[in-house]
């Protein structure tokens, strides 16, 4: 079958049969031409692009769409860059660009460990804080010790959800029973378990 493009670019400067343009960018990711120029190849087409830049927002976008395409058996053409995958040296440049791709990835995935490492040894805390202070458990339990409260009414006075205070005083789970029983309070009546 003849090729298939992907661009603004006269047929005759590349013999092929269907073009699909994109107006969008290349770092665009609802590119709908593009979809549907993909959807439309078969097994023996072979897709050509003015340039590298014209197909993926990356190299890694770049490398999942060729190979997507090589395991359908489509080949692919950029010609500015002049790469062909249907010829053994297309195809093993671009085994050498995934191959980068994959080493760039786990360079940035140890420096980015290292850089944890040094941080938590720096004693730097990390992670997002804690959605309630101490102080603020200290008083949602007061607060539910009183039986006139309800989860729902403190959590709104202390700005958070519901699940924050579940999540921060995990005895409630247990009913406001084993709430009064884990905060040892003698004054906290015995109600029968309730689903505040």
């Amino acid at each position: 079958m003849a090729p298939t493009t992907i661009g603004s670019m006269p047929i005759s400067s590349a013999g092929t049969n269907d073009i699909f343009s994109d107006k969008k960018s290349g770092k665009n990711a609802e590119r709908e031409e593009l979809w549907k120029a993909l959807d439309y190849l078969r097994e023996g087409d072979t897709l050509v692009v003015p340039s590298l830049d014209r197909l993926g927002r990356s190299i890694q976008d770049l490398i999942a769409i060729v190979s997507g395409l090589r395991k359908r058996g489509v080949g692919f053409t950029s010609l500015y860059e002049a790469l062909d995958t249907t010829t053994p040296g297309g195809r093993l440049v671009f085994h050498v660009f995934a191959a980068l791709a994959e080493f760039i990835r786990e360079l940035i995935v140890q420096g980015t460990n290292e850089g944890l490492d040094a941080a938590r040894a720096r004693g730097a805390r990390l992670g997002r804080p804690p959605a309630m202070t101490k102080e603020q458990v200290r008083h949602a339990r007061d607060l539910l010790a009183r039986p006139g409260n309800t989860v729902t009414s403190i959590a709104k006075l202390l700005g958070v959800s519901r699940n924050t205070i579940y999540n921060y005083v995990p005895e409630l789970k247990g009913g406001r029973l084993a709430l009064a029983e884990a905060t040892s309070t003698p004054e906290l009546p015995q109600p029968t378990r309730s689903e505040d």
